[in-house]
C-alpha cells in the first residue's frame, strides 16, 4: 500500500509540474499536499521494513525508530494543514464575490505552503530534540515507543479537532454559498441546471474528504487515548493491540491513496464548473427587484 500511494503521488507530482499549472494558487497546494502523502507513504514503508526486519524495536521502543516516527508524524501534521488549507482556499474563491474582495494570490499559497512545512517540522521533530522517553520508562507510550504518551497527546488532540472541525465548517459554508446563489438566481428566472451540479458535487466531495479523514484519523485518536489510560505494559497487550496500530498506520496510508483522487480529480472538474459560474450583475439584480415590485 505505501508503495502503490508513492506511485499515485509521485505522477500528481509529476503531471502537476509537467502541466506548468502552478501558477494557480489551488494547483501549489494540491502539489504540496502530494508531496505530505509522498513523505508519509515514504516513512510508512520505512516504518514497515524496520518491523518486517527486527518487529522487536517497533514494540519495545528503540533509538531507531525516532527518526522514522518523526518524519511520519511531520508528513502527517503536513497532510493534515494543507487538507485545512486547501479547503480555506476554496472558501475563499467561491464566497469572494458574496462577501470579501479578498482574492488568494499564489504568493499567499506559498507563504501558506512554507508556514505549513515550519510547523509540522518543529512538531514533528520535538522528539528528536529531546521530548522522548528512552531514558524514562513511567511515560513510555506502549503503542509507539519510544514516544512519550504527553508528547502524543500534545500533538494528536488540537491536530485531529483541527482535521475535522475546520474542513467541516469549510465545506458546509460553500454548500450554503451555492444554495443562496441558486435560489438568487431562481428569483430573477434565471435557473441554472449547472448550479444544481455544481451543488451536487460540493456536497459529495465534501462529504467524502471528511469522511475520509474521519475514517483515517479516528482510529488513531482512539490509540493515543487507549495509550494515555493503559496502565500494562507491552507483553500484556501483544498481539492485539499492534494489530490495530497497523491497521491504523494503513488506514493512514489510504487516505495518502484517496488524497490524489479527491482533490486532484474532483476538484478540477468542480473547478471549473465554478469559473463558468458568476454572481448575477448588479443590472439584472435591479431589473429583477423592479420586476418584483
Amino acid at each position: 500500500i505505501n508503495v502503490t500511494s508513492v506511485i499515485f503521488n509521485g505522477l500528481v507530482i509529476v503531471t502537476r509540474l509537467a502541466t506548468r499549472d502552478l501558477h494557480k494558487p489551488i494547483s501549489i497546494l494540491f502539489c504540496n499536499l502530494a508531496v505530505s502523502d509522498l513523505f508519509t507513504s515514504f516513512s510508512g514503508f520505512w516504518i514497515s521494513v524496520l518491523f518486517i526486519t527486527n518487529p522487536d524495536i517497533t514494540i519495545f521502543g528503540s533509538q531507531d525508530m525516532l527518526a522514522p516516527y518523526a518524519l511520519y508524524t511531520t508528513s502527517i501534521l503536513s497532510t493534515i494543514y494543507n487538507q485545512v488549507s486547501i479547503g480555506i482556499e476554496r472558501y475563499l474563491a467561491v464566497a469572494r464575490s458574496m462577501r470579501t474582495r479578498f482574492r488568494v494570490a499564489r504568493h499567499h499559497s506559498i507563504t501558506v505552503v512554507f508556514i505549513n512545512w515550519v510547523l509540522a517540522f518543529f512538531l514533528g521533530c520535538l522528539p528528536l530534540m529531546g521530548w522522548n522517553c528512552l531514558q524514562a520508562d513511567s511515560s513510555i507510550s506502549v503503542l509507539y515507543s519510544p514516544f512519550c504518551v504527553s508528547y502524543l497527546v500534545f500533538i494528536t488532540m488540537p491536530n485531529v479537532v483541527v482535521a475535522f472541525l475546520v474542513p467541516l465548517f469549510t465545506y458546509l459554508r460553500i454548500i450554503l454559498i451555492l444554495r443562496k446563489r441558486k435560489l438568487r438566481m431562481q428569483a430573477c428566472g434565471q435557473v441554472m441546471g449547472t448550479y444544481k451540479s455544481v451543488e451536487t458535487q460540493v456536497a459529495r466531495t465534501s462529504i467524502s474528504i471528511w469522511l475520509l479523514a474521519l475514517v483515517s484519523y479516528a482510529p488513531f485518536l482512539a490509540g493515543v487515548i487507549f495509550d494515555a489510560t493503559n496502565q500494562r505494559c507491552h507483553t500484556d497487550l501483544y498481539p492485539g493491540a499492534y494489530i490495530f496500530r497497523n491497521c491504523t498506520a494503513m488506514l493512514v496510508t489510504i487516505t495518502c491513496l484517496g488524497n490524489p483522487v479527491l482533490y486532484t480529480l474532483k476538484f478540477r472538474a468542480m473547478g471549473a464548473k465554478l469559473k463558468a459560474l458568476r454572481c448575477p450583475s448588479a443590472t439584472r439584480m435591479q431589473a429583477c427587484a423592479i420586476e418584483n415590485i
